[in-house]
C-alpha cells in the first residue's frame, strides 16, 4: 500500500496536469513505454488492433494477457505509469493507485499474497499508437482487479469506455488506511439525490432487494435495463443538479479534456436521464443505482457484498464502448471516399 500512494504522490508532483490533446499525449506516453522494453516483454505487451483480446475486459482477480507490473523495471514501471496517467485526472491516479493498494489488504486478510499481489495489474496496447493529432488508430489497456480501464483512439477521438472501478473493501475500518474509501462520494451523492426524490414524493427505488452485483458484468456489449426510476424530467432543477453531480463524479476520474465535452452533451439532455435504486437508503444497507440514457449510456454502482462492503462502479456506451460507434463512422467514410 505503501509504495502504491508513493507512486501516485510521485505521479502527481510530475507533469500530470495534462493540457493538451489527450490522444496525441496518450499516443506520446504509449511509445515511451514500448521504447523501454525488450523484446520478449514487447512480445506480451503488444497485440493486432483487430484481435478479440482488445474487447476481453475483466474485473476480477485472475491472470490476464498483456505486460504485468512486476515484470517491470523500475524505469519502466514509470513509464506504465505515466501512460496510465495520460488517460486520468489526477484524481483519478489517485482512486486507481488506492484500488490497487487495497490488494494489500486483502492479501493480509485472506492469507493469499500470490492472488492478492498489488503487481498483478496488466498493460496491453492495441495497433500501433500515434502521436498525430488526427490520424491513427489504436487503443491500450490497463487492467487489474477491480481496475479496468479500456481507451479506444480512432483519428484523434478518445473513447475510455468500458471504464470500471471497484474497491474492497468499500471502505478501510482498520489500520493504518482507516477511511480509505475510493468511490464513497459517489455512493454519497447516489443515496443523496434518492432520499431527496423520496422526500418529495417521487421514489426512483425500484426494489427492496438489491442485485447481487451490477447488471452489465463484463459483458463485451452492455445490454440496455428496463426503463425505471425517475426521470429527470420529473426532478426539480436542485435534484437534476445532484443527478449531474452524480456524473460529474465519476467522470472525474478520468482526464478533464476527454471528460467535459462528454458531460456538457449530457447535461443538454438531463431530462431524458433515468436514475434508478434498488435496496435499502440507509448507510450500510447492500444497495444498487444506476443513472441511463437508454439511448446512449450507464453508469452502474452496486455495493452489496462483504456486508455493504465491497464496491464496483461502471460506465458504459450501449453502442460506444471500445469506440465501436466511431469506429463505424470512420468505416463508412472511408468506404465512401474509395468509390
Amino acid at each position: 500500500m505503501e509504495k502504491r500512494l508513493a507512486l501516485a504522490v510521485l505521479f502527481l508532483s510530475a507533469p500530470l496536469a495534462l493540457a493538451g490533446n489527450p490522444a496525441t499525449e496518450m499516443g506520446r506516453a504509449a511509445l515511451n513505454f514500448l521504447k523501454g522494453l525488450k523484446p520478449e516483454q514487447k512480445a506480451k505487451a503488444i497485440f493486432d488492433f483487430s484481435d478479440e483480446e482488445r474487447e476481453n475486459w475483466h474485473f476480477i482477480p485472475l491472470d490476464r494477457k498483456g505486460l504485468k507490473l512486476s515484470e517491470l523495471t523500475p524505469a519502466q514501471t514509470h513509464s506504465a505509469y505515466a501512460l496510465l496517467a495520460s488517460g486520468l485526472s489526477q484524481k483519478g491516479v489517485l482512486n486507481a493507485t488506492a484500488i490497487m493498494g487495497l490488494e494489500a489488504i486483502l492479501a493480509e486478510m485472506e492469507n493469499d499474497p500470490v492472488r492478492r499481489d498489488t503487481q498483478k495489474y496488466y498493460i496491453a496496447i492495441f495497433g500501433d499508437p500515434s502521436t498525430k493529432p488526427k490520424k491513427g488508430i489504436w487503443g491500450w489497456r490497463f487492467e487489474g482487479h477491480h481496475l479496468s480501464l479500456n481507451y479506444t483512439i480512432v483519428n484523434g477521438n478518445v473513447v475510455a469506455t468500458p471504464a470500471f472501478f471497484g474497491t474492497n473493501p468499500a471502505i478501510v475500518q482498520k489500520g493504518p488506511y482507516k477511511g480509505t474509501r475510493p468511490l464513497g462520494r459517489l455512493e454519497e451523492q447516489a443515496r443523496a439525490l434518492a432520499l431527496s426524490l423520496k422526500k418529495t414524493g417521487k421514489t426512483a427505488v425500484i426494489s427492496e432487494k438489491a442485485p447481487r452485483d451490477i447488471l452489465s458484468s463484463q459483458d463485451r456489449v452492455a445490454s440496455k435495463p428496463e426503463s425505471q426510476g425517475v426521470t429527470g424530467g420529473d426532478m426539480s432543477n436542485e435534484q437534476k443538479t445532484m443527478l449531474l453531480g452524480i456524473l460529474r463524479e465519476f467522470a472525474s476520474n478520468t482526464r478533464a479534456e476527454v471528460a467535459r465535452p462528454a458531460l456538457s452533451e449530457i447535461a443538454g439532455v438531463v431530462d431524458k436521464l433515468r436514475f434508478a435504486w434498488a435496496g435499502g437508503l440507509k448507510k450500510g444497507e447492500p444497495h444498487y443505482f444506476r443513472i441511463t440514457d437508454e439511448g446512449a449510456f450507464m453508469v452502474e454502482y452496486a455495493n452489496t457484498q462483504n456486508g455493504a462492503n465491497h464496491a464496483h462502479a461502471v460506465w458504459r456506451l450501449f453502442d460506444g464502448d471500445f469506440g465501436r460507434d466511431i469506429l463505424g463512422d470512420h468505416l463508412k467514410e472511408e468506404h465512401s471516399e474509395s468509390n
